[in-house]
């Protein structure tokens, strides 16, 4: 690709909604690439009339959505597919990064019959349920974040399918020595999703707790559009409260991300579906980077991690009670953990990687 800005190819970021809003798999790899890969000119969407701070130093053209939030409910995802059609047919690549959803089915049929002919490259950062895959149209060659969902494409009938790991900005998620304080914190992420892991988690921390241990449990989930936060939040201290778990927060948004990672001395993430959630999500691989041991559900968007983390299987809240005792009573296998999860994160989760990957793909795609 010619270095010139006259000669750049020009490449639409196509988001369900804005990138600075509702932060998620999907917004966090455009983020990714539009910083990262070099001698492309993005165009990607931001909130309008009040875009974050964040993508103040995001290279590109910005496109404005009407939105309050950002999350991307359905006139932001309206906007976004209106706008992708006028503007994908003035780029040489549309690069949807979206989140196979109950809307994409139709969205596949229709929507590249609009584009007059530019070229779709799409990244499935996550798919909310299997089954929607037979009813999909591929945008175009597409890329799994993981072997077993690459697998899930291939036999629903998309062709061209490749596998390119999920990005985690090392420099920004330093490793960190284990936290001191008393008692250590057991921090729980994902989304208010029923099968998402939250209620598993309490449940196996009871278990934990029951065992002897103590420890502070952190509960940080995000919610979907539609969802009665506050209720499910109640729900879940009185869960917590009739477990024996008295030192458990639940929290929403989560502001200094950073911290909280780095005040956690173990990361507990067992769903039993991912429900569209990427297939390692970001938490996950910034817990990684930062030295925290991981207990995992078996799911198959897992098996890439290896050894990496603690695994059991998805429901078995017996078994991640007694994974929990474990690491509090061998503080040798949670350093060796924290090693071999940095580790991995340098060798295959990082931006280097990533970005090649893309940039070579971007230069087969390109005329």
């Amino acid at each position: 690709m010619a270095a010139d800005d006259r000669c750049r190819p020009r490449v639409l970021l196509l988001t369900s909604g804005p990138v600075d809003g509702g932060l998620g798999g999907d917004t966090d790899l455009a983020m990714a690439l539009a910083r990262g890969v070099p001698n492309v000119r993005y165009r990607w969407f931001r909130k309008w009339p009040r875009p974050d701070a964040m993508v103040r130093d995001i290279p590109g053209t910005p496109v404005p959505l009407a939105s309050r939030d950002g999350v991307p409910h359905l006139p932001e995802r309206v906007q976004a597919a209106a706008a992708g059609t006028v503007l994908g047919r003035r780029c040489d690549l549309v690069h949807a990064v979206l989140t196979i959803g109950s809307g994409f089915p139709r969205f596949s049929r229709v929507w590249p019959r609009l584009l007059g002919g530019t070229p779709v490259l799409h990244t499935v950062p996550g798919v909310m349920d299997p089954a929607l895959l037979a009813q999909c149209h591929p945008l175009g060659p597409t890329v799994a974040l993981s072997e077993a969902t690459a697998k899930a494409l291939r036999t629903a009938g998309f062709q061209d399918v490749r596998v390119i790991s999920p990005v985690v900005p090392l420099d920004a998620w330093p490793w960190r020595p284990r936290p001191s304080a008393e008692p250590p914190t057991v921090l729980v992420t994902g989304h208010h999703d029923e099968g998402g892991g939250a209620e598993e988690a309490l449940a196996s921390a009871a278990v934990a707790s029951r065992a002897g241990a103590r420890f502070r449990l952190v509960l940080a989930l995000r919610d979907r559009p539609g969802q009665d936060t506050r209720a499910r939040e109640r729900a879940l201290w009185a869960r917590a409260a009739r477990a024996g778990l008295p030192e458990t927060e639940v929290l929403g948004h989560v502001d200094d991300m950073h911290g909280l990672m780095a005040s956690a001395d173990v990361l507990l993430y067992v769903p039993r579906t991912l429900g569209g959630k990427a297939d390692i999500p970001l938490t996950v691989l910034q817990a990684l980077a930062t030295g925290r041991p991981v207990i995992l559900s078996g799911l198959p968007q897992f098996e890439s991690l290896h050894d990496t983390v603690v695994r059991s299987a998805p429901g078995d809240c017996l078994g991640t009670g007694r994974l929990l005792v474990q690491l509090w009573e061998r503080p040798r296998w949670w350093r060796q953990l924290a090693e071999r999860g940095r580790a991995v994160v340098e060798e295959h989760f990082g931006e280097a990687r990533f970005l090649a990957q893309y940039t070579s793909l971007y230069e087969e795609l390109l005329p």
